[in-house]
């Protein structure tokens, strides 16, 4: 390699690292202050939207598995932000509901990382965002994580999602 193609390649690994770093802060803020952890808040956003919502459903709206979402309403439920109850209609299924707690916590945590991403992202030219993400597609095959599974939730493995 030549010197220009190193410092190209130490600068992609910086600015990789920068959005690492990115995440964690972002992370670390939110449990701090908030005593949430990303997908935490992200499942009490999503739980808000509907007045009640199965544990199934909500698994596939935020995309994670059945046995994170589980785990996560139970520390959820422990703060006594959201309410978690079996249907009357089929025993086997938990219905999941905001409380006023979970509602007034809501209205005191700063947006997510991906929700500020995804506005900022949302706002570039259809050219430019099929580029960025040919882009990040690429460096995911240039690193082998293909077959990788992930949601869009943008946290690293220092914070563990199901967490409290």
């Amino acid at each position: 390699m030549n010197n220009t193609n190193d410092e190209r390649c130490r600068n992609f690994l910086i600015a990789l690292r920068k959005i690492m770093q990115a995440i964690d802060r972002h992370s670390i803020t939110l449990k701090n202050k908030f005593g949430l952890t990303g997908p935490q808040l992200i499942l009490l956003q999503s739980v808000s939207t509907d007045k009640q919502i199965s544990v199934t459903q909500l698994s596939k709206k935020i995309s994670l598995s059945q046995a994170t979402v589980t785990d996560i309403t139970k520390r959820l439920e422990k703060k006594n932000y959201i309410t978690r109850r079996r249907s009357l209609g089929d025993k086997r299924k938990t219905n999941i509901a905001l409380t006023e707690k979970g509602k007034m916590i809501l209205n005191t945590v700063p947006p997510l990382l991906q929700e500020q991403f995804t506005d900022r992202f949302s706002k570039l030219e259809r050219w430019e965002q099929l580029m960025i993400e040919s882009s990040f597609e690429r460096v995911v095959s240039m690193m082998s994580a293909e077959n990788i599974e992930a949601s869009a939730i943008m946290i690293t493995g220092s914070v563990d999602p199901t967490e409290s």
